[in-house]
């Protein structure tokens, strides 16, 4: 037997107990005749006593260990003496003596410290991956992903879904994102892919009467990387037959509040029930389709106040069809030249073509490099229209809606960011409705779906499918936190007819409408019920509930920001054997 107690177990009941303990020396400390072991485990740590008095061979051994050997101990527990208890661990009101002790590993000198709290370096962290799993904090996020997931699947099957796994080698349809792609050995020329999301198997799963799936699902993008996205992730996905909006949206919000509040009770829920904007409110207010609402800081539209001022950016970007959208920003007068500029490099990366602004000193009063070309009363109009005051700044930017909207929504979390306004303990979630179904792409220079071609358009909308597409609104709906989007979802186009409509509005040529999407089209002349259904960005939630800056904090093995597995060293060649019985040839 290799332990009788973990190391979180023991306590006062415990004393005079002959135990053992297993697991990984965490911290040495020598006091003379006396040496003390922090021996770890994953459930926690006892402290053990090595005292030469008592046995000295095993004193001798214990001089020979250092941090992460793994060891058995065998020794009798005992009470720490008064002012000695350590309130931090589970077992601190005893310690173990040591009777017996025996080396079961040797460990190299680690790479970084795993009792230090500060992070090392995180390409070491990533190549040692089995290592940083050691370290508290990232032990405890993966134990908290899995009891989030555990009560996730408890809370579903209560309100009676089923769990289905759909598979991983799939037919390439492209929705939106590269995909990874899967040569067949048997078949030569052909290819599987592997699954953007179990999307088109699910809605067959309707077709099929399930009536209410869901999935813990393993999804995979060929996309570039950044801090809360991954090549590989994982999603809840979820589908329910006979629905409208207002039945998907109550389930999942029931079910997300009730799981932050189980497991994450320290963090403040700030709306009850969850807020609820459309997408161009969330644009217009917040510059952006997935706004932080722990703070305020609207933006406000004042293309009306400047449209016949001498000011030419405002007045041309206007003419164009553009806006000209304002940010008050309370007590940002005191900002310095500098981080104004700052702030304006940030506008640029979003678009825009730079940041003008005003603002309101306690000693100056107005200034600003653009005043010169208003009237006192215009200025004073714009002024009162953002509700600003002495101490403010107030940041304009004149360009199309999306750019306007955007740039000054980046710079308004930046604001948010120098004042602390974004308190990780409270969490604003809402839902962001009334989406456009098309989006015009720049870089394909036609109209892609905005969320993907399987979502229905707004009843009212149907019509201007073949007169103006762009303005129809989708029956589509993002919950967001904290100012990222943690689900999407949408009810689904269940009719042959307005699905083969989308695809024509989307470019999609009849022949290929047939090769890439034929059997959905056929499915659903089979009896589709209406139905709809959302997708849960697990590895986010989880980041956010556990104060992560980016989601390879809560995954065992993530890739970095190149997606590459620096533990195993993927991707890496393959035999020529390999790729010649693959039908490959390597061009590299």
């Amino acid at each position: 037997m290799f332990r009788s107690h973990t190391c979180n177990q023991l306590n006062k009941d415990n004393v005079g107990e002959e135990v053992i303990l297993s697991g990984w020396i965490h911290r040495r400390r020598d006091h003379g005749d006396l040496i003390f072991l922090d021996l770890r485990d994953r459930y926690g740590f006892t402290q053990i006593v090595a005292d030469p008095s008592h046995n000295e061979s095993a004193h001798k051994i214990a001089e020979e260990l250092r941090s992460e050997f793994v060891v058995m101990v065998k020794g009798t527990v005992r009470a720490r003496p008064d002012g000695m208890q350590n309130k931090n661990i589970d077992s601190g009101e005893v310690e173990v003596i040591l009777n017996e002790i025996e080396i079961l590993n040797r460990s190299k000198t680690p790479p970084f410290e795993i009792d230090v709290a500060t992070d090392p370096n995180e390409e070491i962290r990533l190549k040692y991956r089995y290592l940083d799993l050691r370290r508290e904090r990232m032990k405890n996020n993966i134990i908290f992903r899995h009891k989030f997931i555990k009560r996730l699947r408890d809370h579903m099957d209560g309100l009676g879904f089923v769990e289905i796994e759909t598979p991983m080698l799939m037919k390439g349809t492209p929705e939106g994102s590269r995909e990874f792609i899967v040569p067949s050995r048997l078949y030569e020329g052909k290819f599987y892919v592997l699954p953007q999301s179990p999307q088109q198997l699910k809605q067959m799963l309707m077709v099929a009467g399930m009536d209410k799936y869901f999935q813990i699902a393993r999804c995979f993008r060929d996309e570039d990387q950044r801090g809360d996205r991954q090549p590989e992730f994982t999603q809840m996905d979820l589908e329910m037959s006979f629905v409208e909006e207002e039945d998907v949206i109550s389930t999942n919000e029931h079910v997300i509040r009730e799981l932050i509040e189980e497991l994450s009770p320290e963090k403040e829920i700030m709306f009850k029930p969850f807020k609820r904007i459309t997408w161009h409110e969330a644009m217009s207010k917040y510059g952006s389709d997935k706004p932080d609402l722990r703070f305020g800081m609207e933006i406000n539209d004042v293309s009306d106040l400047v449209s016949q001022s001498e000011f030419k950016v405002f007045t041309d970007a206007i003419k164009n069809g553009g806006v000209v959208k304002c940010l008050r920003v309370e007590g940002g007068s005191k900002f310095s030249r500098k981080e104004i500029d700052e702030f304006t490099e940030i506008a640029k990366i979003y678009g825009a073509k730079g940041l003008a602004y005003i603002t309101l000193s306690e000693t100056e009063g107005v200034k600003s490099p653009i005043a010169k070309f208003f009237s006192e009363d215009q200025i004073s109009e714009i002024l009162k229209n953002c509700g600003a005051e002495t101490g403010d700044i107030v940041f304009f930017a004149a360009d199309k809606f999306d750019v306007a909207c955007n740039a000054l929504g980046n710079v308004r979390l930046a604001c948010a960011d120098k004042f602390n306004l974004r308190d990780k303990n409270k969490l604003a979630l809402l839902w962001v409705t009334d989406f456009p179904m098309f989006e015009y792409s720049e870089e394909e220079a036609k109209l892609v779906a905005t969320h993907h071609p399987f979502t229905a358009p707004k009843d009212s909308d149907v019509a201007l499918l073949d007169s103006d597409p762009v303005k129809a609104l989708a029956k589509a709906y993002d919950i967001v936190m904290n100012g990222s989007e943690i689900g999407g979802g949408s009810i689904r186009i269940h009719s042959p007819v307005v699905q083969r409509k989308i695809f024509e509005v989307l470019g999609i040529e009849e022949s290929e409408i047939d090769r890439r999407f034929g059997h959905m089209i056929e499915a659903f002349q089979f009896g589709a019920p209406p139905h709809g259904g959302i997708a849960w960005g697990l590895d986010r939630i989880i980041m956010l509930l556990r104060d992560e800056a980016n989601i390879r904090e809560v995954i065992a093995f993530p890739k970095d920001s190149r997606a590459k597995d620096l533990l195993t060293g993927a991707p890496s060649p393959l035999p020529e054997a390999t790729l010649k019985e693959m039908n490959i040839k390597s061009i590299a």
